[in-house]
């Protein structure tokens, strides 16, 4: 069986295939699998779209527990100056103290 693919807008793993097109229950995206030949855009983006850029201040939109801690970074936490990473779906930053990278999914710019 053919693996389903990565939301091409919020690049999630949970998508499935309902027949005719792809669909990503986590952001509602709906798509085809034709002309993903078309080149793909590598600017980082938060979840409304808007492009991100080095030391932008972004807002967490998601209660977010930490792997490997017991820290929740939550709803409406504010992070300023974050860092763009090589990975256009993630961004570093430091909450707390604690340098965190976050996917850019999660984030508000503003």
């Amino acid at each position: 069986m053919a693996e389903t693919p990565n939301c091409p807008l919020c690049s999630m793993e949970n998508t499935y295939f309902d027949g005719t097109v792809f669909v990503c229950p986590d952001c509602g995206h709906e798509w085809t699998n034709e002309g993903n030949s078309e080149e793909t855009d590598d600017t980082p983006r938060d979840s409304n779209g808007t492009e991100l850029i080095d030391g932008d201040a972004v807002t967490v939109i998601k209660d977010l527990k930490v792997r490997g801690s017991s820290m929740v970074i939550k709803r409406g936490t504010k992070v300023k100056s974050i860092r763009l990473t090589e990975n256009p779906e993630e961004v570093d930053c430091k909450i707390d103290g604690s340098s965190i990278v976050l996917k850019t999914c999660f984030l508000k710019k503003g």
